[in-house]
């Protein structure tokens, strides 16, 4: 099952999928950074560790002294501050949802998905999403993931997503969008998101909810708004 486009990835499954949203070049962004100041504290160390093994002489200046003592409290929480600031701001900025123009509901069942657009009082349109079997695939279809029924939604439009479950505790999670939301019984769980490009992606559930946990994918078409509104016409 390959499902990540970067080049160095195809085969291995390595770093982030392809960001879809703003949020998740921001979080590629920290990661990066975190990824720098752990590679210059291994060099450091390192060099620390090799040359106190080779000169012993090295060793009484980094026992004692004021001025070691003020480096080694200073640098960590400088880095500290560097790493939980962004991090803040990011957290923040991914749990505002601004000014949603289109609402959608993702109820998780086990062990499929059902959605509900919410804002066309006139029509109900709602349907269920199933994972299509394997011998019901088609060429080209990714195994696991094909889904009957896509989630059809605008890119570059403010999306208020609501998630709810009819039994068990699932999880919606889109790694492309740097969505994971708890869909809980009784509860009714928001967050937000905006598609930068239109493609076809895929989640699955991330919450262990039964036997058949690891067969209830995500399928979403982002499209341009002229297809959207084309969708919107013909569905029941």
């Amino acid at each position: 099952m390959k499902i990540i486009y970067n080049d160095y990835s195809i085969n291995w499954q390595l770093s982030f999928q392809d960001p879809a949203s703003e949020w998740m070049y921001g979080i590629i962004e920290l990661h990066d950074n975190i990824i720098f100041y752990l590679i210059m504290l291994a060099v450091l160390v390192s060099w620390f560790f090799i040359s106190s093994l080779y000169n012993k002489d090295h060793l009484r200046y980094l026992q004692h002294g004021d001025l070691i003592e003020v480096i080694w409290t200073i640098t960590p929480a400088l880095i500290l501050w560097a790493i939980g600031i962004p991090s803040l701001v990011l957290l923040y900025m991914m749990d505002e949802i601004l000014d949603a123009e289109i609402t959608v509901k993702a109820i998780g069942n086990q062990w499929y998905w059902s959605y509900e657009y919410t804002d066309y009082l006139d029509k109900n349109i709602a349907f269920d999403s199933f994972l299509v079997q394997d011998q019901d695939l088609e060429l080209g279809d990714l195994r696991l993931l094909t889904v009957d029924n896509y989630l059809v939604l605008p890119v570059n439009t403010s999306i208020r997503l609501l998630v709810t479950s009819n039994d068990v505790i699932h999880s919606f999670a889109l790694p492309s969008l740097a969505i994971k939301c708890d869909a809980l019984p009784g509860r009714l769980n928001s967050t937000g998101m905006i598609f930068t490009r239109p493609s076809t992606f895929y989640g699955q559930c991330s919450e262990l909810c039964g036997v058949l946990h690891g067969f209830m994918p995500i399928g979403i078409h982002a499209v341009n708004i002229p297809s959207y509104l084309n969708f919107i016409s013909t569905a029941e």
